[in-house]
């Protein structure tokens, strides 16, 4: 499975109904604020087959990051995220809040599919 619109991967996400996924990609915001491609990873983690599904989509750092072969520091923020994510109890808003973000990543991803 390839996604090749945000609009397709918002309605998976909301099928898997992961707090997790939110909790995780919130807890790289807060530390990682301008990563967007982090974060990003981190709502995404939860989908199985994830790094394929959005390679297209998001693009190969996504990508790498999804498959814990990214620059080790971003690996460990992910993995330590996720981690926390599973004892932490707050509220992380909801799916529908990281639609720009999504979009931003994406379109950031096909102007440089662009270039290539």
């Amino acid at each position: 499975m390839e996604l090749r619109s945000v609009d397709e991967l918002m309605d998976l996400l909301h099928a898997c109904g992961s707090e997790h996924a939110l909790r995780t990609a919130a807890l790289l915001r807060r530390g990682r604020p301008a990563d967007k491609e982090l974060q990003v990873a981190g709502l995404v983690q939860d989908i199985a087959q994830a790094a394929e599904a959005v390679r297209t989509l998001l693009g190969e750092r996504v990508c790498r990051l999804l498959r814990h072969h990214g620059p080790a520091p971003d690996d460990d923020l992910l993995r330590l995220a996720a981690e926390e994510a599973r004892t932490s109890a707050f509220d992380a808003g909801v799916l529908e809040d990281w639609r720009a973000v999504l979009e931003l990543v994406a379109a950031r991803n096909s102007r440089l599919e662009t270039v290539d």
